[in-house]
């Protein structure tokens, strides 16, 4: 039998280790918490991602998608200079404002204006028909291209006819329409242009002109064909088609090499 005394002893302790348990349980600790240290070394390094290559048009690309009289055949040949047809007739002051800016046009030979660039030229002569072709490619923001067509669109109505004036001070009648073009591209424009008056010697003469604007992609082909006899609208018309499908072909290649 356990004495008393050793009884009361043994109940005094089992309290107290109850009563420490009890408070660990519920006093938080006080030791300060180790702080949390971030990682010295860098993430993984994420390789970098070239910029795309430019798709710009180049003037060797432009050179490359030239139609020339090789792709015409017989009666063309490369040119033997401007006709005389562009300052004997084609300088010249409109009798109405808005129609100025198509002769200086088909003077300068710059539908879509002096800044396009790059830009690659090619001039063929008729020999048959003693006509000439003028042809390019060039780079021009699409925007500006359509915006050149929707012009070109309008001039059979607001310059279906007007009187012009040249240098020299002989007057020519100026006639505008519109002209069939193959479906070549993704915008185009085609107008015949007839410049009627008098030779100095008196004698009736008409220069007519195809015109031809068209956007392939980012950049624009145009053509000029005329002369003061006949001029052949099935040429302006191989040379749109044979040259949008060039000028693709080029564009598609370009990419592929960048």
């Amino acid at each position: 039998m356990t004495p008393p005394r050793a009884a009361a002893c043994a109940l005094a302790l089992c309290g107290l280790l109850a009563a420490t348990a009890c408070s660990a349980l519920s006093t938080p600790p006080t030791a300060p918490r180790p702080p949390i240290t971030r990682p010295t070394s860098a993430p993984p390094h994420s390789p970098k991602t070239s910029a795309a290559p430019s798709s710009a048009l180049t003037e060797a690309m432009a050179q490359a998608a030239l139609v020339t009289d090789v792709d015409l055949g017989e009666p063309w040949t490369p040119t033997h200079g401007v006709a005389t047809w562009h300052d004997g007739v084609l300088k010249a002051k409109a009798d109405r404002r808005e129609c100025q800016r198509l002769l200086d046009a088909l003077y300068a030979d710059e539908l879509f204006g002096a800044d396009a660039e790059p830009r690659a030229v090619v001039g063929m002569d008729d020999e048959w028909n003693k006509a000439q072709m003028r042809y390019q490619v060039l780079a021009r923001p699409p925007a500006e291209i359509d915006k050149t067509l929707a012009w070109l669109k309008g001039l059979p109505r607001t310059c279906a006819q007007f009187g012009a004036t040249t240098t020299t001070g002989a007057v020519f009648g100026v006639q505008v329409t519109e002209a069939p073009l193959p479906e070549a591209g993704n915008a185009r424009q085609g107008l015949r242009v007839w410049l009627t008056g008098q030779t100095p010697d008196g004698e009736p003469t008409t220069l007519t002109l195809d015109v031809a604007a068209v956007r392939v992609g980012e950049d624009a082909i145009t053509v000029t064909n005329g002369g003061f006899g006949d001029v052949q609208t099935e040429a302006t018309q191989t040379a749109v088609q044979l040259g949008a499908e060039r000028l693709t072909e080029i564009r598609k290649q370009g990419r592929v090499e960048i």
